[in-house]
């Protein structure tokens, strides 16, 4: 609170009071303010009231009056400023625009109060208006809206003003959970700002308390409701001694608990003749308003801003924290524009509590890149700092202060830096660019930080008579004599140019609109388009003379090293929105809609028809179409991709009319003829960033006024040349991995998968739009088979042309039909040899399309198959597909051109079962089974194939089909053959070919005694597991052979005899190795496993009595077992126990 000592009296004499000269605030008759009134505002503005006190001798009490009742603030739009986040709120949420005072100064309840916050003039209030009390809008739990309810609802009493200090008690009204309460409130202002607030709610905040928005508001509202007194000490020169001492004594009284020790101090020190309080002349008033040496300057919370940025930051991002450190940018932004001091003042708390995050260094020390998000909030910050220096009319010591500061941050080690990697950086934002030097050496450049531009911006001043003369008239034009030859400052009609760095110069449009200075924002703008058309115009005459030399080599060097688009500054978006914002139609409600553009003439303009509105779009497009070398690192690359979809975002809000169109036709051909310095041009540098996106925008906004031109531009756009040198190999993207990788590439693009993704999109907007036109789906298809080289991206777009050219509810279009299979044919050719997870999907998918095209299409697959599809893919996917019921039906086919296809697919099937018999060769005799010659065809080739290249298991599996179709000997044969590719060892009980062996033999035992006695050496020879050798011999006894009754063969009806071929050889066989199972079982047995011994044994006795003197050589063998394995004594007395 401002005490500053008050010595003199103030003389009274005549005046008006606080109401002379006033009318309600909405009377229909006001009186003309008076001159009093309009001096008092003026000094009550501008002058701290000690400066009124020195100047003048005396000062009438009516004067005094007048200023202290005009040092409130009037403008309600600043109280909300203090009080919400957002200032300007949706509907009833936004400020009243009623005027301060009430119009009791006869200023009329329509007009804006005077004096922005910072005193830079008359600031508007917001537009929209206090709604019903109880409103509920999205804001509603904002302070600036509580408080307006409170007002409303009359919980606003005891106000009075003493001087420069306003109390009151604001009641909160009870609810189901708490009691009603009354808070003290007390406001001390200065020059229409408040200084200080105390409220008795005990609020911690940025933002003042809705106690304190419901005061401030009932003074600007209702002051001729408000007691107004004069400075207490002017109250107390008033009195005599013993009025003096009264008032001390009750004063004493009233509030002798918290009083009485601090008066008895004050009255010792008073009495003491040394005393450090009678060396001062006068005594503090904390309502005598600011002494001159005060900082004007509202409230501020520094604690509270510091502790909430902490917070903001330890979370992370997380819990909607980067949108609360968004919101705090925003209303630094806002105080930028009312011109309030507290605006930098703010962005150093923040800055501060940014350096101090502890992730810094952590970061730093990891070597890992920051989050996305916390990313841009420094990138915002960096910016900030940029307008908050080049304040047109900030103080030199200020900017010194700053810049201090900004190099302080900047040299510590855990600054970020500007390109969001310890790497290549951006050139100096003062410099030209050069034109060569792409491979410079990035460890030779300087380090820059996000401050680094504002570091450099300090070095920026606007004294320059040239700029002051842009930004001060919509007149100044260079005289018409002087418009022959060349000129830097003028064009050829005579308009200003500004011959700047283009960020720079759209830094300072920003800086000038950040700080409130809209209408010079634009004139400087409309200087920089008019510069970049000259420039435009000059390089499309430089391209003149070497678009031959330059058409011929197909390659160009020259580009923009510092590309516009995706630049720290912004500096395309920066003009966008200076020139949109004053052709905006504000509608009051708080509509999510785009917002609704009208043309506003470009003052001084000569043209009549130009409008800011046209100039945005047409800037929007050059910075679009700039031709720039890709950044270096994955931030900067991606800031690039973001800024370009923000830049399209924006101009999609525009709605197209003729001047718009005329504008956009214009420039898209300006463009295209633009050679080297338009990334539309017919040569561009191999590393420059693609038009996908922009491009997508031009296409979609062209076609329906100027169809030719949008094909152009798109199919121009639709190359993405560093991907050129390596494409030659086939399929280079792997964009189903997430990423596309460029091996002679470096450094990276980091975003090239995003960048396919967009020529993908590109391609299938065209394709969609040339629907039914052959001759344009013909050129669409050539650039797509030219330009994209990522076969997951050229299926995408089969898809999609597939979906569009076979609606549900009508017929299907052939022309995209046959362009979508065509596509599809060129992934089967890209992926053929290379592996890719989704090649089944698209095998299928391409059968689909095939099948939707018609009989010639499928006929044609078929007939190429070898080009397109593995022997596997070909006869287990496409021709069993092509077969099938469903697709006959589909097609609606006659006996002929069913044979047609069943032909071609006989012939796939032979060829693709010759060229992979293993894998083959059950799809070629499936689909072959109904012509006889074919189907001999594909037995043969099995069997040829059977003896080098087939496996048991395959072999046993066409065996088993044989069987199943009614050819039990061809069956028997290829049995026989996959059993000598078979060798189970002794151990291998639970093998899985042991199914098949057994249904072997059983196939031989029904075939008939010969076909048994000619597989069982087989047999023998391929299986040594004895339990599966006595399982065969036991079906084998159990029933007679030769009962599968194939013609023209007798059966005996008799069992075999195991004493006689074949059996005596399988039982031969079983013993045996079940004497060599038993060896090697006790060579390793252990204890747990001696009664799964023992049952093994009691088996073995089972198949050794099968022969005639089985029963001896098992006694001999159990001898032999008692005999050589004696060691094992428990085992040993187990055997003696069961077998004797």
């Amino acid at each position: 609170e401002c005490k500053r000592p008050c010595l003199r009296p103030a003389p009274r004499g005549p005046g008006p009071g606080p109401g002379y000269g006033s009318g309600l605030p909405n009377s229909r008759y006001r009186s003309p303010e008076s001159l009093l009134d309009c001096a008092a505002k003026a000094v009550a503005e501008k002058w701290a009231f000690e400066r009124v006190e020195e100047r003048f001798e005396r000062i009438p009490e009516p004067v005094q009056r007048r200023i202290v009742y005009w040092s409130f603030p009037r403008n309600e739009k600043e109280i909300c400023m203090y009080s919400s986040f957002q200032c300007r709120v949706a509907g009833e949420e936004g400020p009243s625009t009623a005027t301060t005072g009430a119009g009791s100064a006869g200023t009329g309840g329509s007009t804006t109060g005077g004096g922005g916050g910072g005193g830079g003039g008359s600031t508007a209030a917001t537009a929209a208006t206090v709604g019903t009390p109880g409103a509920v809008g999205t804001g509603d739990g904002l302070p600036f809206r509580r408080g307006i309810r409170l007002l409303e609802t009359g919980c606003v009493e005891n106000v009075l003003q003493v001087g420069f200090h306003l109390s009151g008690t604001v009641t909160e009204p009870a609810t189901s959970s708490e009691p009603e309460v009354t808070h003290k409130v007390a406001i001390s202002f200065d020059r229409c700002k408040i200084t200080s607030v105390t409220c008795g709610c005990g609020n911690r905040d940025i933002f003042y308390c809705a106690h304190v928005v419901a005061l401030s508001l009932y003074r600007i509202r209702k002051p001729e409701q408000v007691k107004l007194r004069l400075p207490i000490s002017e109250t107390l020169f008033q009195m005599n001694r013993d009025q003096l001492q009264k008032l001390v004594q009750y004063l004493i009284t009233a509030h002798h608990t918290e009083v009485l020790p601090t008066a008895q101090k004050l009255a010792d020190e008073i009495l003491s003749s040394n005393s450090e309080i009678n060396q001062v002349h006068g005594a503090p008033d904390p309502t005598a308003g600011a002494s001159i040496d005060d900082d004007n300057c509202w409230h501020l919370d520094e604690d509270q801003v510091r502790e909430q940025v902490k917070q903001f930051l330890s979370q992370g991002g997380y819990y909607g924290s980067g949108k609360q450190l968004n919101s705090m940018f925003a209303k630094v932004r806002e105080m930028l524009r009312m011109r309030d001091s507290n605006g930098a003042r703010m962005l150093t708390l923040i800055t501060e509590q940014f350096m101090a995050d502890p992730r810094l260094s952590l970061w730093r020390q990891q070597g890992t890149g920051m989050t996305d998000k916390c990313r841009q909030l420094w990138d915002e910050l960096g910016a900030l700092w940029v307008c908050v220096v080049l304040n047109p009319h900030c103080k030199s010591e200020e900017k010194s202060g700053w810049l201090k500061q900004l190099k302080k941050w900047g040299d510590l080690d855990i600054c970020p830096l500007e390109d969001g990697n310890y790497g290549g950086e951006l050139p100096n934002i003062t410099n030209a660019l050069p034109q060569s030097n792409l491979a410079q050496d990035s460890l030779s450049r300087p380090r820059r930080t996000v401050f680094s531009r504002a570091v450099e911006a300090c070095d920026l001043h606007w004294q320059d008579s040239h700029l002051q003369r842009i930004i001060s008239s919509d007149h100044y034009m260079s005289p018409s004599y002087q418009r022959e030859g060349e000129s830097l400052l003028f064009n050829p009609q005579g308009l200003p140019l500004w011959l700047d760095h283009v960020p720079t110069a759209c830094a300072r449009v920003d800086a000038l609109r950040s700080h409130g200075y809209s209408r010079e924002a634009l004139r400087l703008a409309v200087a920089i388009i008019n510069t970049l058309r000259l420039q435009q115009q000059r390089q499309m005459d430089i391209y003149k003379h070497q678009k031959k030399e330059l058409l011929q080599r197909g390659v160009t060097s020259t580009t923009n090293l510092e590309g516009w688009v995706g630049h720290p500054l912004d500096p395309i978006g920066c003009l966008f929105i200076t020139l949109t914002e004053t052709c905006r139609v504000d509608d009051d409600n708080s509509d999510p809609r785009p917002p609704i553009y009208h043309h506003v003439p470009v003052w001084g303009s000569p043209d009549g028809g130009e409008s800011y509105l046209t100039l945005a779009l047409e800037v929007a497009l050059m910075g679009m179409g700039q031709q720039r070398i890709m950044p270096e690192g994955l931030y900067a690359q991606d800031k690039v991709c973001r800024n370009e979809e923000q830049i399209v975002a924006k101009l999609q809000e525009l709605e197209l009319d003729d001047f718009l169109v005329q504008t956009l036709r214009k420039q898209a051909v300006q463009l295209l003829d633009a050679g080297p310095f338009s990334g539309l041009g017919e040569v561009i540098h191999r590393e420059s960033v693609p038009m996908h996106t922009f491009a997508k925008y031009l296409f979609s906004a062209l076609l329906p006024h100027d169809a030719d031109l949008a094909y152009k531009v798109a199919l121009r756009a639709m190359r993405l040349p560093v991907l050129e040198s390596s494409a030659a190999s086939g399929d280079v993207g792997h964009s189903h991995h997430g990423i596309s990788i460029v091996p002679s590439r470096y450094p990276r693009w980091f975003t090239l998968g995003h960048l396919e993704s967009q020529q993908c999109e590109l391609a299938s907007t065209m394709l969609t739009a040339a629907k039914g036109d052959m001759l344009r789906l013909r050129t669409v298809l050539e650039a797509i088979q030219k330009n994209i080289h990522s076969s997951s991206l050229i299926f995408k777009l089969a898809q999609d042309a597939f979906k569009i050219a076979t609606p549900a509810d009508s017929p299907p279009d052939m022309t995209l039909l046959n362009v979508a299979l065509e596509l599809g044919l060129q992934v089967m050719r890209m992926t053929l040899s290379t592996l890719n997870w989704r090649r089944r999907e698209m095998v299928r998918w391409l059968v689909t399309c095939a099948t939707e095209v018609g009989l010639r299409a499928l006929v044609s697959i078929l007939q190429s198959w070898y080009t397109l599809f593995t022997p596997t893919e070909a006869t287990s996917i496409v021709a069993a597909t092509v077969m099938s019921h469903n697709t006959i039906l589909r097609l609606s086919l006659d006996y002929p051109q069913r044979e047609e296809l069943a032909s071609c697919a006989r012939t796939l099937a032979l060829q693709c079962a010759m060229k992979d018999p293993q894998n083959c060769a059950l799809s070629a005799l499936t689909l072959c089974e109904k012509d006889h010659i074919a189907f001999e065809t594909a037995y043969q080739i099995v069997i040829d194939a059977a003896s080098t290249g087939m496996t048991y298991s395959q072999l046993f599996t066409i065996a088993r089909y044989m069987e199943h179709r009614g050819y039990p000997l061809r069956s028997f044969k290829l049995a026989s053959l996959a059993m000598t590719h078979l060798n189970l060892a002794y151990n291998q009980d639970t093998h899985p070919a042991i199914n098949d062996v057994l249904w072997a033999c059983a196939l031989s035992h029904s075939l008939g005694k010969n076909e048994l006695a000619a597989i069982i050496p087989l047999v023998v020879k391929s299986v040594h597991c004895a339990t599966v050798l006595s399982d065969i011999l036991r079906r084998c006894t159990m029933t007679a052979p030769g009962l599968a009754g194939i013609p023209g063969r007798r059966n005996s009806g008799k069992l075999m005899s195991t004493d006689k071929a074949p059996l005596r050889q399988l039982l031969d066989a079983t013993i045996s190795a079940y004497i060599n199972t038993t060896h090697s079982r006790l060579t390793h047995i252990s204890p747990r496993h001696y009664g799964e011994f023992i049952e093994f044994l009691s088996k073995a006795r089972v198949t050794f009595l099968l022969a005639q003197d089985g029963h001896i050589q098992f006694d001999q063998f159990i001898d032999n077992l008692k005999q050589i394995y004696k060691g094992k004594k428990k085992l040993m007395m187990l055997v003696r126990e069961r077998f004797g």
